[in-house]
């Protein structure tokens, strides 16, 4: 938003405050100005001349010899090449000594062979952007008006002796995107009454609803809609003033009755429309969405297509503008223009960005509209436009308007305490300051004791809560009066959750243990979704998958794994250990979202240990796998509730797998991939592990129980034992802990042999029992008898047989 200084002084009293110090205090306050523009700057000299006498260059057919008053003794003679250079005009001289843009200085020069002695410009000389030079002066100089003084500074009559303001406005203040708002801004941080225009009434007899009737169907789009009828206007360039003060806002000026819809836009913020009555098609208008496929030629003389997603104003039968964004060129103002509509509407922001969008048409108008206008200045925007068409154009303004009204917006009424304000702000101010802050905004103010009843107008769109309130006072009372204070209350000190320190430790033991931490998609292909699942539950697909492969949420980490194990095989790295924490999900009956668990998974393949001086290699098999999960349950404390199961799981070997038990219940398995499935990935030989850490981190531990070393010493004996081929070993070993009493302390195996010499359908397992009592030494007879006990119970329960 472009504010000019001098323009803002018609609203507001300025005096004792430059355009630089008010743009300081602009920004102190939460608006920032991104720069200042002295439009005079680098320029003087420059006067209003009067063209007395014009004719052809003697030796130049395009350059013309004048003869100009500038307001000296006598005329000087000035060399032009302008095509519009005439006898009559009142035009810009830049004299001898003048010096423009660029740092270019006027000096005496004789051009084929006639002395000139100064410069008649062109606007674009003078500094005025081309896109904003009114298209009568864009190829030649520009033309004052006759009722303009002879001598007179030439950059005080265009406007070049103003400051210009530029607003960085957020999308939040769409109220300061005119004068007025920008005048409520200045008032209200100045402590200075805003003086409002005044709007005077002069109106025929004739009525505007006998000329035009109008019809909204789209009235949540629509809600207001005003137009007005002016007759008889005669169609020309609008006074100096206002088009200097549109070029200065960056608007181009057409005539006098598109540069005053214009105009009341920057002024009030509320975009206006002028339609040729004549050439509007009917006596009525219609605003509805558009017919699928419907055509309209605008005023840039493009035709455009509409669709029902955009809001359009009609004939009755043919559209005439797109609502909010861009009239259509049939009814365009023209010179031989005499009867004009003057629309003043209220448009949702929604239907207008959609057609501004659409048809990368983006215009002051439509901003406005998309941030919001309004609403009370709908009504009194048309007919100051009206008050102004009849001023500047000689029109005469039909009696009423042609309208529709269904808008109800009441202002918003908001209480805050005094208290509260305070608290937030860490400032002490008093009723009296805080209530004078919310006048000056002009809200409306009710005060019971320190409890503020806040009344905002419509204008403010943006203030909706307590805290937009507290954003008011804090940036008018000034952020740099707001005390530095440190925050007051307890500190706890930072800690982790238990989860997290057990899923630590989880990530510290398996890497201690040499697994690497792997980082996999969480999505995956339909097929591989499920694979390996711990539970048996309907995978979850993605609405917008980027792929086939990538079209589901995981149910197991596993199959990401062996892809990565995949992955390495392929580049010759056939010894790998990997590791990875992550999440699981699980669809929920009748909720959107996923239920996610934590697993920890791993897959460990080719050689564990590997001494080439000693000649030694140990290849990964089940029990290295199972020593890894060991590890992190003894790190855990959870050794003593775990408890293993042979099981048969889904592409995994049928020998060598186990399901993992917490306390009886099922949280996980280990065991060898299939070798068919080892096969289709072409990997080697690959066993994996996947637990359900969210069952491991939140399982109770006994709290660590300490015992003095014991001073007596031990004994051990070794059985090899001779069982049945599906005999387990781990319930053999349940056996004789049970069998042993207190004072067998460990049970180890450490043997298994099946081959020759051993019965078919038999194997050999031996055991290493050690027994002890920490309060004297045992005798041969109490290990005898104890071991005897462990003995018959093997032979009893699992019909086990000594080995001879």
């Amino acid at each position: 938003m472009f504010v000019s200084y001098k323009w803002l002084q018609d609203y507001v009293d300025l005096s004792g405050i430059n355009a630089t110090e008010l743009a300081d205090k602009i920004t102190k306050s939460g608006i920032e100005v991104e720069g200042v523009e002295k439009k005079s700057e680098g320029l003087k000299g420059v006067v209003i001349g009067h063209v007395l006498e014009r004719e052809q260059h003697p030796n130049a057919d395009k350059l013309n010899k004048c003869q100009v008053d500038i307001g000296a003794e006598n005329p000087v003679q000035i060399i032009c090449g302008a095509p519009n250079v005439d006898k009559g005009q009142k035009v810009a001289v830049a004299t001898v000594g003048a010096v423009l843009p660029g740092n270019f200085k006027i000096k005496k020069a004789k051009l084929r062979g006639e002395e000139s002695h100064g410069m008649i410009c062109s606007l674009q000389e003078l500094g005025f952007e081309s896109k904003l030079v009114s298209k009568d002066y864009a190829t030649g100089i520009f033309v004052f008006p006759n009722d303009v003084e002879v001598g007179k500074d030439a950059l005080e009559e265009l406007g070049l002796s103003d400051e210009v303001l530029e607003l960085g406005l957020t999308p939040n203040r769409s109220d300061a995107l005119s004068m007025l708002g920008v005048a409520y801004e200045v008032g209200a941080i100045l402590g200075r009454e805003v003086k409002w225009p005044v709007v005077e009434k002069e109106e025929a007899a004739e009525k505007a609803t006998d000329y035009i009737s109008v019809k909204v169907e789209a009235k949540e789009d629509n809600p207001i809609y005003m137009a007005k009828i002016i007759k008889d206007v005669k169609i020309g360039p609008s006074p100096l003033w206002m088009q200097t003060r549109l070029m200065s806002a960056g608007i181009r000026p057409h005539n006098n009755v598109v540069d005053i819809t214009n105009y009341i836009l920057l002024e009030y913020g509320q975009p206006l429309h002028a339609f040729d009555y004549d050439r509007f098609g009917s006596k009525e208008i219609v605003i509805r969405r558009a017919k699928d496929a419907e055509k309209i030629v605008t005023l840039d003389e493009a035709e455009r297509t509409l669709t029902p997603d955009h809001l359009v104003i009609t004939n009755g039968s043919e559209p005439v503008a797109i609502a909010g964004v861009m009239g259509g060129a049939d009814s365009e103002v023209k010179n031989d223009t005499t009867n004009i509509i003057i629309e003043s509407a209220y448009f949702a922001g929604t239907v207008v960005r959609k057609a501004s969008k659409d048809h990368g048409l983006r215009s002051e108008a439509s901003a406005r509209f998309e941030k919001g206008v309004d609403p009370a200045r709908v009504r009194e925007a048309g007919e100051r436009a009206a008050q102004l068409i009849a001023q500047y154009a000689g029109g005469t303004v039909l009696q009423g308007a042609a309208e529709v009204d269904e808008l109800s917006m009441e202002p918003a009424v908001i209480s805050i305490t005094l208290e509260k304000i305070n608290t937030l702000l860490g400032t002490s101010m008093t009723v009296s300051v805080v209530e004078s802050i919310f006048k000056r905004l002009q809200f409306g103010v009710e005060l019971d004791n320190e409890t503020f009843t806040i009344t905002v107008p419509t204008r403010r769109g943006d203030i909706t809560i307590e805290a937009d309130l507290v954003e008011e006072a804090a940036r008018l009372y000034g952020y740099d009066n707001i005390p530095v204070t440190l925050p007051i209350g307890s500190a706890n000190p930072g800690q982790l959750t238990d989860y997290q320190i057990k899923r630590r430790k989880a990530r510290r033991t398996l890497e201690g243990a040499g697994l690497y931490q792997a980082v996999t998609y969480s999505l995956t292909s339909q097929e591989k979704a499920s694979q390996f699942a711990l539970e048996a539950r309907e995978s979850i697909r993605l609405a917008m998958p980027i792929s086939e492969e990538r079209s589901q949420l995981r149910l197991s980490i596993v199959p990401q794994l062996l892809e990565v194990v995949k992955y390495n095989n392929a580049r010759q790295i056939d010894s790998l250990a990997l590791y990875e924490i992550g999440s699981v999900f699980f669809k929920r009956a009748e909720q959107e979202l996923p239920e996610e668990k934590e697993h920890v998974a791993g897959a460990i393949t080719g050689l564990w240990e590997s001494h080439l001086w000693q000649g030694e290699k140990k290849p990964v098999d089940f029990f290295v796998a199972k020593g890894v999960i060991e590890a992190l349950f003894d790190t855990l404390g959870l050794a003593d509730q775990i408890s293993y199961r042979q099981a048969e799981i889904n592409d995994m070997h049928p020998g060598r797998t186990a399901e993992v038990l917490l306390n009886g219940e099922v949280i996980g398995f280990i065991g060898q991939v299939h070798p068919t499935v080892q096969k289709d990935l072409d990997i080697k030989e690959t066993y994996i592990f996947e637990l359900s850490l969210k069952a491991l981190a939140e399982a109770e531990v006994a709290p660590i129980a300490y015992q003095t070393i014991p001073r007596y010493p031990s004994t051990t004996r070794d059985i090899a034992l001779v069982v049945d081929q599906a005999t387990k070993a781990g319930d053999i070993q349940d056996i004789i802990e049970e069998a042993g009493g207190k004072l067998l302390k460990e049970v180890s195996i450490f043997d298994l042999y099946e081959g020759e010499r051993m019965e078919e359908g038999k194997k050999s397992i031996a055991y290493s029992l050690k027994y002890y009592d920490p309060e004297r030494t045992l005798t041969d007879e109490d290990i005898t008898k104890a071991h005897d006990k462990v003995l018959e119970a093997v032979k009893e329960k699992a019909g086990a047989e000594l080995r001879g």
